[in-house]
C-alpha cells in the first residue's frame, strides 16, 4: 500500500512538473516584448535635471531632460557608452511670453514654461531587450498613453545619426 502511494505521488509530481514545462514553453512563445517602452518609469519627475532645451520649428517647447541615478553617475563620469539601466526622461511644455514677469521688468525678456506639450519621452538602455535598436528602447506616452509603434518606429533612426554619443542628443548641463 505504502509503495503504491509513493508511485500515485510520484507520477503526479511528474505530470505536474512536464504540464507546468509546457504551460511555461506556451508563455514563452507567445509573449511578445514591445521593441519600445510601454510603460512610464515610476518616479521619473524626482529625477535629476540633465539639461534644458529650447525646440523651434514645428515642435515649439521648451523641454526638461531629467535622469535617473544610473544615467546621472554616467554623465558626471563622461562615462559612453551609456551602462545598462540607464533611463532619459524628457518632458515639455510650451514656451511662453511671461507678460506679468515683463511689466516688472519693462521690456518683453521673459519667458517661462506653459501647458505641457509633446507628451514625455524616454529612454532606457537594455541592450539584450533592445537589440534591434544598438540597445535603446524608446517611449512615448501622452496623457499616461503610450503612442503606437507606428510612432515610434521614428525615433531610432533619428538617433542613430548621433551614435558617436550613443544615440543620446542631451549633452550634461553640470
Amino acid at each position: 500500500m505504502k509503495r503504491m502511494s509513493l508511485l500515485t505521488i510520484a507520477a503526479v509530481a511528474f505530470a505536474s512538473v512536464i504540464g507546468l514545462s509546457a504551460t511555461a514553453s506556451r508563455i514563452e512563445t507567445t509573449d511578445q516584448t514591445s521593441a519600445f517602452v510601454n510603460t512610464i518609469p515610476a518616479g521619473y519627475r524626482d529625477w535629476r535635471l540633465i539639461s534644458v532645451a529650447r525646440e523651434e520649428g514645428t515642435l515649439d517647447d521648451i523641454r526638461a531632460v531629467l535622469g535617473n541615478d544610473v544615467a546621472m553617475d554616467a554623465y558626471r563620469a563622461g562615462k559612453l557608452p551609456f551602462p545598462e539601466g540607464t533611463i532619459i526622461a524628457r518632458l515639455a511644455w510650451s514656451y511662453d511670453v511671461s507678460d506679468e514677469n515683463n511689466k516688472v521688468f519693462g521690456q518683453k525678456q521673459s519667458y517661462i514654461a506653459g501647458h505641457p506639450k509633446n507628451g514625455v519621452q524616454f529612454m532606457i538602455k537594455d541592450a539584450k531587450k533592445y537589440a534591434a535598436t544598438d540597445g535603446w528602447g524608446y517611449g512615448h506616452f501622452e496623457n499616461g498613453k503610450s503612442a503606437e509603434d507606428s510612432f515610434l518606429k521614428s525615433c531610432h533612426p533619428c538617433h542613430k545619426k548621433i551614435s558617436e554619443r550613443d544615440y543620446v542628443f542631451t549633452r550634461y548641463a553640470p
